[in-house]
């Protein structure tokens, strides 16, 4: 009776998390307040669909019982939030993306650079083993609604030292929440804005061990389509996965996606991998 309890409990959490996603019943939804179109200069920032912003992906102001003084932002890779400690035991919580490079960074860091509208460039790196895709790019992108940072940047340090690691918005709302092939650490425009705006040069982060994860956010992991939940309580990781691996077994197989033609970087990167 106890495994049908935890069983059902898994199927109902990802049944509710499959019902947020598209359908003809969101084009008629109202645009969400905290996620408008804003003029930002000289770009227009297109607000997000409602089928993007599922309860977990909704910038939110929450309790905060984490060690990490106020002003300091925490990000968390393998739960993919990103919150900003504010004053009276309380954040503010953003939804991220995660590509490969953000999952690779763990431990303590400073803001020592802060961009509106970032240039982009491919490391070399990526320019040699693809030059097709980003030799055009070798010398870099100027800011803008093509940009892979999107609408702001936040650059982490180390010891005086670059790392390589940013915090920034994306072109790709779909993104958010789920993992991605390359890129650092990556929100909604309207939350980068959000964050841009509340920090200071100087602003401490922390990366989350997988171990401070699980002390502090439980077990996550990706659904069949790709967005992360939460392993409810009494159930294992393992169990969850094969809860998943059975739904996704029964979905369609995915249409072929088209390679990107003339080496378009908003289509070949994906995600937004830089050193911009």
């Amino acid at each position: 009776m106890r495994m049908l309890f935890r069983n059902l409990s898994l199927l109902l959490v990802l049944t509710l998390l499959a019902a947020c996603g598209g359908g003809s019943r969101t084009a008629t939804m109202p645009e969400n307040p905290l996620y408008p179109g804003i003029q930002d200069g000289e770009f227009f920032i297109e607000p997000i669909a409602p089928q993007y912003l599922v309860s977990t992906n909704i910038r939110t102001e929450v309790d905060y019982f984490g060690p990490e003084d106020p002003g300091t932002i925490v990000v968390d890779v393998y739960s993919r939030r990103l919150y900003y400690v504010m004053e009276g035991n309380r954040a503010m919580r953003y939804a991220i993306a995660v590509g490969r490079e953000g999952t690779a960074f763990r431990g303590d860091a400073t803001i020592k650079r802060k961009e509106q509208w970032p240039s982009w460039q491919p490391t070399r790196n990526m320019v040699r083993t693809r030059p097709d895709l980003y030799a055009d790019y070798a010398a870099g992108l100027p800011g803008g609604l093509e940009n892979p940072l999107g609408a702001r940047a936040l650059y982490l340090y180390r010891g005086g030292q670059d790392t390589m690691f940013r915090i920034h918005g994306t072109i790709d709302p779909p993104s958010i929440g789920r993992q991605g092939s390359a890129g650092c650490i990556r929100l909604f425009n309207q939350d980068i804005i959000d964050l841009y705006d509340r920090v200071e040069l100087g602003t401490p982060v922390r990366v989350r061990t997988l171990e401070q994860s699980r002390e502090m956010e439980g077990i996550w992991i990706d659904d069949e389509y790709g967005r992360i939940v939460r392993v409810p309580d009494g159930m294992t990781e393992e169990e969850a996965k094969a809860h998943v691996a059975e739904r996704a077994a029964k979905l369609p197989p995915p249409e072929p996606i088209p390679a990107p033609e003339g080496g378009d970087v908003t289509a070949a990167t994906g995600a937004d991998s830089s050193q911009g």
